[in-house]
């Protein structure tokens, strides 16, 4: 409250940093205050009641330690150092959505200091217009600085991982796995991934850098049941690696780390689609075909199930009847390189561009009001303007995917 009343008095542009985890940067600024969040590590499981009350410093991987202690969960992202509240405010997309939903669906409260340094709390009952708004809308709104969660059983076992092919079996791949997630039960969760396998330890040497393209799947349920889901995807082609197993959740929400670690150099670019059609399939593989860099990997994300089934007008994130998100994400060491990887990613996203429905707030780079715009939808995208010039005219928190008030 002090750090927010401070920036205003003396016309300090203002960044809020949680877990760090903005691509476009928006979680510093030069020459203005920081108010960094990063300290506030406190999380407070209730098993009883299946509530975890959450500071805004939280990662999902130090939240997931804390609710697996108990058997619970909040379904939170793929990277173990995403920040809670970034990832919270954006949505939430993560391994068990299609059986839990987003990571805004299991939120019951949060407490907030506004642009003008006071604080309020929002949920259903209470100030219910800004707690739609945080649901979906980003930093827009004030700086959260605890969520209160519903938790979930889960685990501490899951059946997940990868299955390996050679990028040339992707067209049929793809095609086959169109078709044996259209009735898939909740429990199973699922991203496609292209890259070059890395050079990690439990992938055989005869593989690494080589073009791959994997299922990564995580069944939130039954481990036999699991198994028996799974089969068909397991004998499908001629798989060159299975690391599909039973893990401790905790592991398996560790997998990706190794891809985005700190200090790469990163471009993304993301879409929503209906569906894998074939058009979208023949324009996957051609660039997947054109991978270069070695840290490129891009996912392509299930969307479904229970996230689908809440209303759409219930919170402010939009694209629960998506099909799959896209996020087309390249990476290099360094500058060496970088220039050609964004020309594959911008190329990429271009080709796709005609079967684009929407696009994930938070995977979004520094790309303009229209496409915040087509984040939300006109229609949601009106009423989060109307909700900001109630609780930020004056567009303090402007260091985020902006949504500006509107001027009436």
């Amino acid at each position: 409250m002090a750090a927010v009343r401070f920036a205003r008095e003396h016309g300090l542009t203002v960044a809020v940093r949680g877990g760090g985890h903005s691509f476009p940067g928006y979680s510093v600024c030069d020459g203005g205050l920081m108010i960094d969040l990063s300290p506030m590590k406190g999380v407070r499981v209730d098993p009883d009641a299946r509530t975890a009350r959450v500071q805004a410093g939280v990662l999902i991987g130090e939240l997931d330690r804390e609710t697996q202690e108990f058997g619970l969960a909040v379904p939170a992202g793929i990277v173990t150092h995403t920040g809670v509240a970034g990832l919270t405010l954006g949505g939430g997309l993560g391994w068990l959505m299609p059986k839990y939903g987003l990571t805004i669906d299991q939120l019951l409260s949060v407490d907030v200091v506004t642009a003008g340094g006071e604080f309020v709390k929002a949920s259903a009952g209470e100030n219910a217009d800004l707690f739609w708004g945080v649901r979906g809308g980003g930093g827009n709104f004030g700086v959260v600085t605890e969520f209160e969660f519903r938790l979930n059983p889960l685990g501490p076992t899951v059946l997940a991982g990868p299955i390996f092919w050679p990028m040339a079996e992707s067209p049929r791949v793809l095609r086959f796995y169109r078709e044996w997630i259209a009735d898939a039960p909740d429990e199973l969760m699922t991203a496609v991934v292209h890259r070059k396998a890395p050079p990690l330890p439990f992938i055989p040497t005869e593989l690494h850098g080589e073009l791959v393209v994997a299922v990564v799947s995580c069944w939130a349920g039954a481990v036999d049941e699991g198994e028996r889901v799974l089969r068909p995807l397991r004998r499908f082609g001629s798989p060159v690696l299975d690391l599909c197993r039973p893990k401790p959740f905790l592991a398996h929400q560790a997998m990706f780390d190794p891809s985005y670690p700190h200090g790469w150099w990163y471009y993304m670019r993301a879409c929503d689609v209906v569906e894998l059609t074939d058009d979208v399939i023949d324009i996957t593989v051609d660039h997947a075909m054109r991978i270069r860099s070695p840290r490129t990997a891009f996912p392509i994300w299930q969307v479904g199930g229970a996230a689908a089934r809440v209303g759409r007008d219930d919170t402010a994130f939009e694209g629960r009847v998506t099909g799959h998100t896209f996020n087309i994400t390249a990476a290099t060491d360094g500058p060496d390189g970088f220039d050609e990887e964004r020309e594959w990613v911008r190329d990429f996203w271009t080709a796709l561009s005609p079967f684009h429905t929407g696009v994930y707030v938070n995977f979004l780079m520094d790309e303009g009001e229209d496409r915040v715009r087509q984040a939300y939808g006109p229609a949601k995208y009106d009423r989060l303007r109307a909700l900001k010039r109630r609780y930020d005219p004056d567009n303090v928190f402007r260091l985020n995917q902006n949504i500006p008030p509107t001027t009436r």
